[in-house]
Parts: C-alpha cells; structure tokens; sequence
C-alpha cells in the first residue's frame, strides 16, 4: 500500500482537522494546558424601518425580541458542539449576548462575549452565540418583512491559549 502523506496547511504544517489520510477528526487537546480564555464575536443584521419601530415598540406578534434572542444567543453558546462537528464539548463559565438597535440606520448589532477555563478557546461559542442570536430576531420578524440582511458576522477579539491575542481591526 502507498505511504499516504499527510495534507499541508499553506504554513508546511499538517491540518489538525485532518487525519493523515485526509479523514476529518477531533483534535486531542488532553496534552494541552488548562488557561483562561475569553472570545468575542459580533453580528449585525440589516431590519429596515418597519421591524426597527416594531422590536423598539415591543409590538413584535412573537414577543419580546431583544430578550428572546439574548436567551437564544446564550443557549447556541454553551451548545456548539452539538451543531459544529468538530468542536470540543467545553464548560463555559461566562456568556453574555449584548444587543444594540441603531434606529437612524434601522439595523440591530449582537456581541457575544465567551469565558472558560480551559484546553481549548472559546471562539466557535462566541460566533454561535452571536448567529443564533441573529437568526432569532429574523425568526421573530419575518412576519413583518423578510428582507432583512444577516452580516457581517465576525470574531472580535480572543485571547489565552498557545495563539495568544488577537483583535481584529475595525
């Protein structure tokens, strides 16, 4: 049987997604220390006037948007795993769903901000929570336009870990 070699990243390194013969895996984190990490994502979705007056008149038919998607928010967090393959199951021991309406330009903006303590970092939970987050006030709204625009999604900041900090550039 032919050697198979393993697939390279662009840096010469192997993929750590992938298997010597190209399978996707989990990566083995067992060897890697436990530090704190934080991460944080932001999203903005697009509403247009009409939803913009509904969400800040509390007279969306579903409810309460801004509460129901900080819940939703939270909840994709802690859950990612279970809609990301390859994503660790990690306990997460902070999330918090900000959301900001800017009624002059009728879109609403979500920041996730995730905590751990752990063997791997927190940016998967912070943009899940941050999607989910979005994807509910769409649910919530698309009795009234269906229009509305989702993005850019996008991390923020992240820090701990082997990788170091990170922030992204305005």
């Amino acid at each position: 049987m032919p050697e198979t070699k393993k697939p390279l990243a662009a840096n010469g390194h192997g993929l750590s997604h992938l298997t010597p013969k190209g399978s996707a895996r989990m990566v083995n984190v067992s060897g890697k220390s436990v530090t704190h990490r934080e991460a944080e994502a932001k999203g903005v979705i697009n509403l247009g006037p009409r939803i913009t007056k509904a969400i800040l008149s509390e007279t969306v038919k579903k409810g309460d948007v801004l509460a129901v998607a900080r819940v939703a928010g939270i909840m994709a967090a802690k859950n990612t795993s279970r809609t990301i393959p390859l994503c660790h199951p990690i306990f997460i021991s902070g999330c918090q769903v900000d959301l900001d309406i800017d009624e002059e330009n009728c879109f609403l903006t979500a920041i996730c901000r995730v905590t751990t303590d752990s063997q791997t970092g927190v940016e998967m939970e912070a943009l899940h929570g941050v999607s989910v987050a979005l994807l509910t006030v769409y649910d919530m709204c698309k009795s009234l336009d269906k229009g509305m625009v989702i993005g850019p999604i996008r991390l923020t900041e992240k820090s701990g870990g082997k990788s170091g900090t990170y922030k992204a550039k305005e």
